[in-house]
């Protein structure tokens, strides 16, 4: 059995339903029930801030996909580990982050890789993911864009190689599924660098109207971002934002090389989620 945590996610449902339809054995969980479940998978409750609400959920899995919400500062990342050790778990897929890689000791993603190391340490088979910008962040403008054609965003002029969350999961499922990628770190990025600009114009040319675009100040998309997700996580957000390093606008191959295709662009990802935006 694969047990998949963040199940009602943008990545963790696609990949439940990835493990289901290759034969699977899969078991979700998340804090709230989804609104659709693989009729190959089940779903249950449980919440990674609980480490002794794992243990039903793990026992008699072999595969274990971790991912954690926000930075995970929140969480005991030793008790979750040794939850699922004590489950009889064999292997831990992580999805981490990019920056944790590029920035470890920003106090923003210092905690992922906190968790990276623990999960390396841990004495299983391992997989960490590092996933860079998604595409589904771009759900941030479906109601401007649907109820006035605006997409608001800092730093225009900035291109980062947005990540299509289905490509996560794929990689995710062939990490789960195949042994070989025991031992190894994925860097996943999409195909090209895009700018805001460029990607609100594949938005507009996905939905067949026109979309504007509104750069942002720094300050301005600070405060929308805090409605959302914890200070320091947004902090860290818009200094990759603003200022990548040359690794965070690089392309990486990880995506190809594991999935023997290339990423997904996010200008269709933008077709396939044209109905979000009014499409």
């Amino acid at each position: 059995m694969i047990v998949v945590s963040g199940a009602t996610g943008n990545v963790g449902r696609t990949l439940v339903s990835a493990l289901a339809d290759a034969g699977a054995e899969v078991t979700g969980f998340s804090r709230s029930a989804p609104d659709v479940v693989p009729h190959e998978a089940r779903h249950v409750r449980a919440d990674l801030a609980d480490p002794a609400s794992l243990a039903p959920v793990l026992a008699g899995a072999e595969a274990f996909y971790l991912l954690v919400s926000g930075a995970g500062a929140h969480l005991d990342g030793r008790a979750i580990i040794a939850a699922a050790r004590d489950a009889g778990v064999r292997r831990i897929v992580l999805q981490s982050s990019q920056a944790a890689g590029t920035r470890p000791d920003a106090f923003s993603h210092a905690p992922l890789r906190a968790l990276e190391d623990l999960v390396r340490e841990s004495g299983l088979a391992w997989t960490v993911l590092r996933p860079g910008g998604f595409a589904t962040n771009a759900y941030a403008w479906a109601e401007s864009i649907r109820t006035a054609g605006v997409a608001y965003a800092p730093y225009a002029g900035v291109a980062l190689p947005i990540v299509d969350p289905d490509d996560i999961a794929a990689v995710a499922a062939a990490a789960l599924l195949d042994e070989r990628h025991a031992g190894r770190t994925y860097t996943l990025t999409g195909p090209e660098a895009s700018t805001p600009p460029e990607r609100a114009a594949a938005i507009a040319e996905a939905i067949g109207r026109p979309v504007r675009f509104v750069e942002q100040t720094p300050q301005e998309a600070r405060a929308q971002m805090l409605a959302f997700m914890p200070e320091p996580v947004a902090d860290g957000t818009l200094e990759i934002l603003g200022r990548p390093l040359p690794q965070e606008s690089a392309v990486s191959p990880d995506v190809e090389a594991v999935l023997g295709r290339k990423p997904g662009s996010f200008a269709e990802w933008a077709r396939r989620h044209a109905f979000a935006f009014g499409g």
